[in-house]
C-alpha cells in the first residue's frame, strides 16, 4: 500500500511540474524571439509589414512611436489606397478615449469617481438587484468591476433608423452579441470581481450626457478631441461619413457595410492611426495636454482589477504587461466581428507606443501589438497570452496523458516483475 501511494504521489508530482513548466513557459515567453534586434525600430517596422502583408484581407495601417514621435509607418489595402488620414472604425479602443472624457469631468469636479453611479442619472437607472446598487461607482465601471455581468458586445444596427435609444440599449440592448441577452443589469457584489461589460460602457455614455447636458458625441469632440488636435476623430457617424471611410472588410476579403450603433463610447469610436498617434504622444512624460493632468493619468494606469494573479486593467485601460520601470504597458484593443481588429499600445514611461488599425483579420492588429509588448519589453502581452492559453492547456493534457501511460506502463511491468517466480 505504501508503494501505491508513493506511486501516486509521484505521478502527482510529475503533472504538477509539467503544469508550472508550461504555465511558466507561456508566461515567461521561454523560447519566443523577438521580430527585431533590440532598438532597431526600422527592422520592426520592416518585421511587422511583413507580417501585415502576409495575413492582410483588406486594410492596415501602422505607426510606430519612440519618445512622442511617429518614426515609422506603413498602410496596406487590397482595394482603395489608404493613409495615415484614412479614417477607420476602431470598435472598443474607444473605450479608452471615453475614458478620458470621464477623467476630464472628474478633474472639472463633476464626477466623484466612488459617488453611486445613480447619483448622476435621471433617464434611466440600474433594474433592481439582489446586490446592493450603491456600490456601483463610476471608478469600478471604468474598470469593469461594478458587477455588470452583461458582457456586451454589441453588433450594430444595419441602417441609422434601427438605432435604440441610450435608455433602451441600456434596458435591453437589440444589437447584443451572440451569447449575450443585451440586458445590462446588476448581477453579482459590486468590487469583487472583474468582468468585461459593454454595457458599463454605455452607462458610462449617459453619465457623460448627463452631467454635461450635451451629447456624448459633441462633448467628447470639445473636450478630448479638439484640445489633442484630433481632426479627424468623432463618435459621430454621419461626420465620420463625411471624412471618407476606409473599406470594411471580411476575412475574405469580401466588403462589408458599416454598421449602426447607439452604445458609441463601448465601440463607435471613428478615428485615424495619426490621430491615435497624437493621443499616444500626449501622454508622453514631460509633455502637457489640455484635457488630462498627469497626476489624472498616472491614476489610470494603476492596476484596479486581476486575472489568474496578474493586474490586467486600470481606469479605461488594459494593463497588458510590466514595463520593467515599476509601471505597465498600456493601451486598448477593439474587435467587431468578424471584420473590425484595432490596437493601440504605450509605455507611459518612454512614450514610447504603436498603433494598428485594421479590417478583414480578426487578429492582426492585437497580434502585431503583442510582438511590440514583447520587442520593447520581453515580457508577454496580455491578449497574447489569451490567445495561447488554449494550445498551452493542450500541451499540458498531451503531456498529462504522456505522464499517466508512462506510469501505467512502469506499474503493470513491476507488478508482473514482482509476479514472476524466482
Amino acid at each position: 500500500m505504501r508503494r501505491i501511494f508513493l506511486g501516486l504521489a509521484s505521478v502527482l508530482t510529475c503533472c504538477i511540474l509539467w503544469g508550472a513548466s508550461v504555465f511558466a513557459t507561456l508566461d515567461q515567453g521561454w523560447g519566443n524571439s523577438a521580430i527585431a534586434d533590440t532598438g532597431d525600430a526600422r527592422g520592426f517596422v520592416e518585421a511587422a509589414r511583413d507580417i501585415a502583408e502576409q495575413r492582410n484581407a483588406g486594410n492596415v495601417s501602422f505607426i510606430l512611436i519612440e519618445g512622442g514621435t511617429p518614426v515609422g509607418d506603413f498602410h496596406l489595402s487590397t482595394d482603395e489606397r489608404i493613409d495615415g488620414r484614412t479614417v477607420f472604425q476602431v470598435a472598443s479602443l474607444g473605450k479608452w478615449l471615453t475614458a478620458w472624457g470621464v477623467m476630464a469631468l472628474v478633474e472639472d469636479g463633476e464626477i466623484d469617481l466612488d459617488a453611486p453611479v445613480s447619483t448622476y442619472l435621471s433617464r434611466w437607472q440600474l433594474p433592481a438587484s439582489e446586490f446592493d446598487a450603491s456600490g456601483v461607482t463610476v471608478r469600478r465601471l471604468l474598470s469593469h468591476t461594478a458587477g455588470l455581468t452583461d458582457s456586451l458586445g454589441y453588433d450594430g444596427f444595419d441602417r441609422a433608423q434601427d438605432r435604440q435609444t441610450l435608455e433602451a440599449s441600456l434596458t435591453t440592448a437589440g444589437d447584443a452579441s451572440p451569447g449575450n441577452d443585451g440586458r445590462t443589469i446588476l448581477g453579482s457584489e459590486p468590487g469583487t470581481a472583474w468582468n468585461y461589460s459593454g454595457g458599463s460602457y454605455t452607462l458610462l455614455q449617459l453619465v457623460i450626457e448627463e452631467v454635461s447636458g450635451t451629447s456624448f458625441a459633441e462633448f467628447m469632440q470639445a473636450r478630448v478631441f479638439e484640445p489633442l488636435a484630433m481632426d479627424r476623430t468623432t463618435f459621430d457617424h454621419d461626420a465620420a461619413i463625411e471624412l471618407g471611410l476606409a473599406q470594411n472588410f471580411l476575412p475574405d476579403g469580401s466588403a462589408q457595410p458599416f454598421r449602426w450603433y447607439t452604445a458609441l463610447a463601448a465601440t463607435s469610436l471613428f478615428t485615424t492611426s495619426e490621430d491615435l498617434a497624437r493621443f499616444i504622444s500626449a501622454q508622453t512624460p514631460g509633455v502637457a495636454n489640455a484635457v488630462l493632468s498627469a497626476e489624472t493619468m498616472a491614476l489610470m494606469r494603476q492596476p484596479h482589477a486581476s486575472e489568474m494573479g496578474a493586474d490586467i486593467w486600470g481606469l479605461g485601460t488594459m494593463l497588458y504587461a510590466p514595463n520593467n520601470a515599476g509601471d505597465f504597458i498600456i493601451g486598448h484593443d477593439g474587435s467587431n466581428e468578424p471584420a473590425i481588429n484595432t490596437a493601440a499600445r504605450l509605455d507611459p514611461a518612454t512614450g514610447d507606443g504603436i498603433v494598428i488599425l485594421s479590417t478583414g483579420n480578426p487578429m492582426l492588429a492585437t497580434e502585431i501589438a503583442g510582438e511590440w509588448v514583447f520587442w520593447k519589453t520581453g515580457n508577454v502581452d496580455s491578449l497574447t497570452f489569451a490567445s495561447r492559453l488554449p494550445t498551452a492547456l493542450t500541451v499540458f493534457a498531451v503531456g498529462v496523458i504522456a505522464i499517466l501511460l508512462f506510469s501505467a506502463l512502469l506499474f503493470w511491468k513491476q507488478r508482473r516483475t514482482s509476479a514472476t517466480p524466482t
